[in-house]
């Protein structure tokens, strides 16, 4: 275990409606209080990746944008659903301003766009995503998983790890 967490998966998205399908999958096993952060470069798919978690839990995906300028917007589907930009952020002082904190303690589950920008907004229990580009419509995702609901809710989105041999 490092500061990110185990390592519980790699999984490659070899289009952008893989990527897309892989988060709603993500969005159909998510619970209240469930916490999933997304890193990776500009361009890497994390709002495509945002929109199929947020159709997954309910949402429609057209309401779904990037919150780069509002920070943090919450959607309504089979259970609220706090998305969060941390992009434009330069540190914890500059999140609590938009409430984000308390959301945390709220009914909903959060998904948080460039979570690594305030390492703080991320909580103990939580899932780390981070989207490598490949290739123009390949993505590697790496997922890492701090907590016992956090490996929980992978399990539930990817099924059992493989055992080794």
């Amino acid at each position: 275990v490092d500061a990110l967490g185990t390592v519980t998966r790699q999984v490659e998205a070899r289009s952008i409606d893989e990527t897309f399908a892989l988060g709603e999958r993500l969005g159909r096993v998510l619970s209240l209080g469930d916490f999933v952060g997304l890193d990776g470069q500009l361009g890497a798919g994390k709002t495509l990746f945002s929109r199929g978690v947020a159709r997954g839990a309910g949402v429609p995906p057209d309401d779904v944008s990037s919150p780069t300028y509002s920070i943090v917007q919450t959607y309504t589907g089979r259970l609220p659903l706090h998305h969060a930009d941390l992009y434009r952020l330069r540190g914890e002082g500059d999140l609590f301003a938009t409430g984000y904190f308390d959301l945390l303690e709220s009914d909903g589950a959060m998904l948080v766009e460039w979570v690594s920008q305030v390492p703080s907004a991320r909580p103990e229990d939580s899932v780390l995503i981070e989207l490598e580009v490949l290739s123009p419509d390949t993505r590697r995702l790496k997922i890492f998983a701090r907590g016992e609901r956090s490996q929980r809710l992978v399990e539930a989105w990817l099924g059992p790890a493989p055992t080794a041999p």
